[in-house]
């Protein structure tokens, strides 16, 4: 099976003419089509809106794309503050997600006055002495065990770090309550990267129900529920991916079984999707520069983990497209790898692709989220431009490649290395 490019062979020589591989590419059209079908997904919800996980893909060009579909910011640390406040987000277009937080992020996500979602019943006090209880605040719940699905355990929240167990969010919204919060919000996050439309329904169950037992033992009526992220896509050709139209609409159902019957129907739901919404509509595109014939056949790409380190690190798969020969057999056994000094470092192990000659250029299959991000400069590796493939087919640079300047620029206080010759 096989999986179909955003980019033409065509399209890639001609952006070789202004940029060398390696790049991520990404697809605006895609994006476009996708987050609107999110939209859709969750129109029956008044104050529905989409927190896009900055940490996914943290580029402004791209989250720009999605803030004209109504879409916020859901951010992690100062960073990433700093990024959503520079594209002119505030307020509640900012949702401040974190943990084992410093103070001074706490500070800066009240003066952009995000709503702050605490990690930790410890935090309450934490938050109180660093910046102050705001007047709307959400609380990361954590039911603790295992989530089961009916294809089986999806994943251990009892072994995660994150959120308040059930005794502690209780008693957090009462201490919050007396502290003089106003409105209040639940999210949760119990499962990634799941690829069935069962997940979002069964983790809004778990969270609807939670916000009725709260107003009966607390008084306090949630206002908000945030069903994080975990929406997944389908890395593999055979998997078939996830329906948000069907997913919106099982959390639908869900909701009118258990919030409307409580008189909560008023309830704001929010989601925090970042591999889902940028996902599959990024990629990353390299050349084979050298083959290896030892105990097995290699391809060497002019890309490497520092570009693309899921696979060095989960084992994760990711598609391989050899362009031009998309319809040839796929009869030769490679490892495809980079040139870290790693042996971890490679795309792919025992693929079964075309041919591949020296020259030829892959594609490697989506890579919108988590890939760049994910970066690093080991072995003094450089990391990549990123690049739009807009809807008229024009190519707009969105990030430029590193440089030698910017690996060494951290040295800038002294003069170790100031007769260093720059190759920019």
């Amino acid at each position: 099976m096989k999986k179909e490019p955003f980019v033409t062979l065509e399209q890639l020589k001609e952006i070789e003419k202004t940029y060398p591989t390696p790049y991520h590419l990404y697809d605006e059209k895609g994006i476009r089509e996708n987050a609107r079908r999110v939209k859709e997904a969750f129109s029956w919800n008044k104050g529905f809106r989409e927190y896009f996980a900055v940490k996914a893909t943290p580029n402004p060009f791209l989250i720009d794309i999605l803030r004209e579909y109504g879409c916020g910011c859901d951010c992690s640390s100062m960073t990433e503050l700093m990024l959503a406040d520079a594209i002119g987000c505030s307020g509640e277009e900012i949702m401040f997600s974190s943990n084992a937080t410093p103070a001074e992020e706490y500070q800066f996500a009240r003066k952009l006055n995000a709503t702050i979602n605490l990690d930790d019943f410890t935090h309450i006090e934490f938050l109180e002495k660093c910046a102050g209880i705001p007047e709307t605040i959400s609380c990361r719940y954590n039911p603790g065990g295992v989530f089961k699905m009916s294809n089986g355990i999806m994943d251990n929240p009892g072994d995660a770090k994150y959120g308040f167990t059930h005794e502690q969010i209780i008693e957090g919204f009462r201490i919050l309550k007396e502290k003089g919060v106003k409105t209040f919000g639940l999210h949760a996050f119990l499962a990634s990267n799941t690829v069935t439309n069962e997940y979002y329904p069964m983790l809004a169950k778990v969270l609807f129900e939670l916000a009725v037992e709260l107003k009966e033992k607390t008084g306090v009526s949630v206002k908000f529920i945030n069903l994080s992220g975990g929406v997944g896509i389908p890395y593999r050709p055979e998997q078939e991916g996830n329906d948000i139209l069907a997913i919106g609409a099982g959390v639908r159902r869900v909701y009118e079984e258990v919030l409307t019957p409580a008189g909560m129907d008023d309830v704001a739901i929010y989601t925090e999707m970042g591999r889902f919404m940028m996902g599959p509509y990024g990629c990353l595109v390299t050349k084979a520069v050298h083959q290896k014939h030892i105990y097995k056949e290699y391809i060497g790409c002019d890309a490497c983990a520092a570009n693309l380190m899921r696979p060095a690190v989960y084992g994760a798969y990711h598609h391989i497209t050899v362009m031009g020969k998309e319809n040839d057999a796929c009869d030769h056994k490679y490892d495809v790898t980079g040139s870290l000094c790693e042996n971890s470092d490679k795309f792919a192990i025992d693929r079964m692709l075309p041919k591949v000659d020296v020259g030829d250029f892959l594609v490697i299959h989506d890579t919108g989220a988590h890939g760049y991000s994910m970066g690093y400069n080991y072995n003094g590796k450089l990391r990549s431009a990123e690049l739009l493939l807009k809807e008229d087919g024009s190519v707009q640079m969105i990030r430029r490649a590193e440089t030698a300047h910017d690996y060494f620029v951290t040295f800038d206080f002294c003069d170790v290395l100031k007769d260093i010759k720059w190759q920019d």
